[in-house]
């Protein structure tokens, strides 16, 4: 079988990418076309570094080829982002720390600092250095998860200027407000006096090299997000839900909220939480109590990649209690679970960051939104 170039072109032709009128090859995003008998390669150029722009993209042109050509054609696409010139980032980037990893949830309850916690362990057991960012101003849980509760970070002179050094436990580096404030005390701030705390313990720290931050953020969309998102180019976005319908809702604006055109974060997946419960007696059963799968078909919904699903476990939550993140018990369902999962966040990182430009921090243009950083 010999496919012909301009029948691949033609069928292409039916194809548009999100967000732009034009058909593929009218618009210049296929920018070439190669058949080798049964082969074909596809150059495909995009003015956007959406990730599941992207991937769409890709899944339509094989598809499209499979149906209209040749169930059998042998397909190739290699992908590159051609974003319009940007400005240089002006968000201050910190020297030394590779990846910026935002750890976020539509509503409260469904675990996020659990398996920020657990995930940071998890990649410092993989042999990476970490830090953790607790960003949930109004209910800092980072020390207690790290039994660190009672520690405060040292002042240390770096290049003539005075920085606090991270508090550091597992072998992971963290800040949190809760190491300025009385475990009882109540954190009653504006969002600008928030905003300026973050900042302090974002610049006024000495992080050292990092290959991962994770920043620990509040439920929801609001200002402590959009005070990190114009602070920091972040890498990317995990988003945590629970199976059921109620935090999936919301789950779903906060992955809106990353890939809006504004904010422009990309998502690098999906980790389903409490996803099932598993006797510690009977540990073949499972278990649905919030339903099943919802956050996977979320996840499909979205087009954005599935992480994976922590079960309901009750050493999950004594560990967290006693200050020694459950990913940390070798041997374990539950470490094996966090560990599959962290693998994944470092793939979707790497293959983020080999094709997609860096992310811009953003700025507030109104009072209706936000946008790019422009000079």
């Amino acid at each position: 079988m010999k496919l012909d170039r301009k029948e691949v072109l033609k069928a292409l032709e039916t194809i548009t990418i999100a967000g732009e009128g034009k058909n593929m090859v009218e618009s210049g995003a296929i920018a070439n076309v190669i058949t080798f008998g049964d082969e074909v390669v596809v150059d495909l150029i995009l003015n956007t570094p959406a990730m599941h722009i992207k991937k769409r993209a890709e899944d339509d042109i094989k598809k499209t080829i499979l149906e209209l050509i040749s169930p059998d054609a042998k397909i190739k696409i290699n992908s590159k982002v051609q974003a319009p010139e940007k400005a240089e980032i002006k968000g201050k980037s910190i020297p030394g720390i590779k990846n910026i990893i935002a750890v976020a949830s539509g509503k409260g309850g469904v675990g996020k600092s659990t398996v920020t916690a657990n995930l940071a362990v998890s990649l410092a057991k993989m042999g990476f250095s970490v830090g953790v960012l607790d960003a949930d101003i109004y209910g800092p849980s980072m020390p207690i998860m790290f039994d660190v509760e009672n520690e405060k970070p040292i002042s240390v002179n770096v290049d003539g200027k005075s920085k606090m050094k991270p508090v550091e436990s597992y072998e992971v580096k963290m800040l949190s407000i809760g190491f300025f404030t009385a475990p009882s005390q109540a954190v009653i701030w504006r969002g600008p006096m928030a905003s300026k705390a973050l900042n302090q313990m974002i610049f006024d720290a000495d992080w050292g090299e990092l290959d991962f931050m994770l920043i620990d953020l509040p439920p929801g969309t609001g200002d402590i997000h959009l005070s990190i998102m114009q602070s920091l180019p972040v890498t990317g976005a995990v988003v945590v839900s629970t199976p059921q319908a109620v935090a999936l809702a919301d789950a779903k604006k906060g992955v809106s909220m990353f890939l809006s055109e504004a904010i422009n974060v990309p998502v690098l997946g999906i980790i389903e939480n409490m996803a099932y419960f598993t006797p510690e007696e009977l540990p073949n059963n499972k278990y649905y109590i919030f339903g099943q799968e919802g956050a996977k078909n979320l996840a499909e919904d979205l087009d954005v990649p599935f992480l994976g699903e922590v079960p309901i476990v009750q050493s999950i939550r004594e560990a967290g209690d006693f200050g020694r993140p459950a990913a940390m018990q070798e041997g374990s369902i539950v470490a094996k679970v966090f560990e599959d999962i962290t693998r994944k966040v470092v793939e979707e990182t790497v293959r983020r960051n080999d094709s997609l430009p860096a992310t811009e921090a953003i700025k507030i243009t109104t009072m209706a939104g936000c946008s790019a950083v422009k000079k």
